[in-house]
């Protein structure tokens, strides 16, 4: 069962739909990896995950940059162009017959192992490939009930010592905050840089909205979000001031709104923060504005599958 921005009700559909793995069509239940694989034994590799809104992929050409410069700086080949990619997409979708509400996990480990060992020339077959779909749609309670987070002592780490920038299968930090908080009854947790300034959450970026204003993390300590990216983009084209910058708990609590942003549920509002509280109802103002620009801005994507 998944929680806060992540949840959604259970489609009996995903039951029985077709995986892609290493380029073939595969029923999930017989879509397996061997348990030498890399991701399975270090989680060696690098994902992405996509958001099919009414046949437009959003924002496909920015994951896929992501993710290849994600694997050229773990020195990996995927062994597979970006066009070859989009057209494994494409084609389980197609093969699904999926045209909205869909979400697709994209996952690249660096391949087979001789025998459990880190180093990567114990490799001995190309990476493998995985585009799992699954009819995925938002509950209504995600956009409407505010989001309760709660600050870990889990912190965002610096990147001579595991790269935050970097989206690696190695999320294990970004774990054991999302234990943190669930213990304490949140549905994610807030983490702070090694400075003690707000990085980002578990699993979603993180913003505050302060005297009109938009403000979020340096992005120094979390990785650069798509989703962030372009809210980011469309509040500064739509005349609001946004500032990635240094702040702390005291501005989050004194702040008039917060809310996160992720690829499956675009913007959602937050509605306490270590028991402080925001007053609702949810949406509040400035995330029901972003809501409209950022609901325009994918509708500008091209077509991938018919709708």
């Amino acid at each position: 069962m998944t929680h806060g921005a992540h949840e959604h009700p259970v489609d009996p559909r995903n039951e029985t739909i077709l995986v892609s793995l290493n380029g073939k069509l595969v029923p999930k239940a017989e879509a397996t990896v061997s348990v030498l694989d890399s991701g399975f034994i270090l989680g060696d590799g690098v994902w992405e995950g996509l958001r099919l809104h009414a046949g437009r992929l959003a924002f496909l050409d920015r994951h896929l940059r992501r993710l290849y410069d994600g694997a050229r700086a773990i020195d990996m080949d995927i062994g597979v162009t970006k066009a070859e990619m989009t057209g494994r997409i494409k084609a389980v979708l197609e093969a699904n017959d999926m045209r909205d509400d869909v979400h697709l996990r994209l996952m690249v480990s660096r391949g087979v192992k001789l025998t459990p060992y880190q180093d990567p020339r114990a490799t001995v077959s190309a990476p493998t490939v995985v585009i799992l779909p699954e009819y995925k749609e938002p509950s209504d309670e995600v956009y409407t009930r505010g989001l309760k987070l709660f600050t870990v002592h889990v912190r965002r780490g610096r990147p001579d010592v595991q790269d935050p920038r970097l989206n690696t299968h190695s999320k294990h930090n970004c774990i054991q905050a999302c234990i943190q908080a669930a213990k304490a009854g949140a549905d994610e947790g807030l983490m702070l840089d090694p400075q003690g300034f707000v990085a980002t959450c578990n699993s979603t970026h993180f913003f505050i909205v302060r005297d009109g204003e938009v403000w979020t993390s340096t992005g120094n300590y979390c990785l650069d979000g798509i989703t962030r990216r372009i809210v980011l983009e469309i509040a500064e084209a739509d005349g609001i001031r946004v500032r990635e910058t240094n702040f702390s708990l005291s501005d989050v609590y004194g702040a008039q709104e917060a809310f996160v942003t992720g690829t499956f549920a675009g913007l959602a509002s937050v509605g306490d923060i270590d028991g402080r509280t925001y007053e609702g109802p949810f949406p509040g103002p400035m995330v029901a504005r972003l809501q409209k620009l950022y609901r325009t801005r994918l509708e500008q994507e091209p077509l991938l599958v018919e709708a």
